[in-house]
Parts: C-alpha cells; structure tokens; sequence
C-alpha cells in the first residue's frame, strides 16, 4: 500500500501524526500539491509538485494511485475517483470514505454548491481543531492496523 497526501490545504495538526505513522511503520508516502508542502524529513517521503491549475494534484492522485492505496484529502470528487479505482480516502476529519456511503457524501456536496452558486450564503466548515486531529488520528491508526502489512 502507497499513501497519498493531497498537499494542498493539509492541516498542520495532521502532519506530526502522519509523519510518526510512515517512520514507525516504513509506509511509502507520495505528497502530492502544487506548492512545497512539507509533512517532514523522512526516507519514505516523495514530495511531488504538480503545475498550478484546479485539479491538477487530483489528477495525479487518481493516475498514481492503485487499488489498495489510501489517499487522505478533503476532496470529496476526488475521494470518489479513488474509491471508484478500487482505492481508500480519509478525509482531515477522520472521515472513512467507502464504496457505501461516497456517493451519499459527493450528492450533499453537489447540493451544498448549487446553493452556494445560487447566491445563498451557507457558511463554510467549522474551524479544524485538535478534536477533529483527534478523530483523524483514530480513525487513520484503525485503518493502518486493518489494512497495512510492511
């Protein structure tokens, strides 16, 4: 299994527990943004800079990305490109995205911005904070433990 992280817009909060999870279990890891981004020093870390452009980390993912990996971003339609490929997500928050409930999540998605682009102002997601690195790290280390052998 590679790991994937979606580089752009990665919280801070999420970088010290990645990184003790790729040195303590040797995990091959592919950062993946437009912009240097740094988890931290590890052997087991590739940083990848993709050109600037909306999509064009996602892109990446979904064409390194093989069934089996896991990819942590916040991206629901790239988190569905992922699951469709046979793949796993987690999104920031500790979310495990899965072939039973991605759609679910993508469609409220596609709802939310179709409001927001009828001009209805919605709000954005509450503040990340040390709970929802909390979650994350729950749910990351769970997954680890069910999926990863060395």
């Amino acid at each position: 299994m590679t790991l994937f992280i979606d580089g752009d817009a990665f919280p801070n909060l999420l970088k010290p527990i990645v990184l003790r999870s790729i040195e303590r279990l040797h995990i091959p890891t592919k950062v993946i943004a437009n912009k240097k981004i740094n988890i931290g020093k590890s052997a087991y870390i590739e940083y990848i800079i993709v050109d600037q452009g909306a999509d064009e980390a996602d892109h990446r993912i979904v064409e390194l990305c093989k069934k089996g990996d896991l990819v942590i971003t916040a991206d629901i339609p790239l988190a569905d490109r992922i699951i469709s490929k046979g793949g796993h997500a987690i999104d920031h928050r500790g979310e495990l995205y899965s072939v039973d409930n991605i759609k679910q999540y993508l469609a409220m998605r596609n709802l939310m911005e179709s409001i927001r682009e009828s001009g209805e102002i919605t709000g954005g997601p509450k503040a990340f904070g040390p709970k929802d690195a909390h979650a994350f790290a729950n749910q990351f280390n769970a997954f680890l433990a069910k999926h990863y052998t060395a």
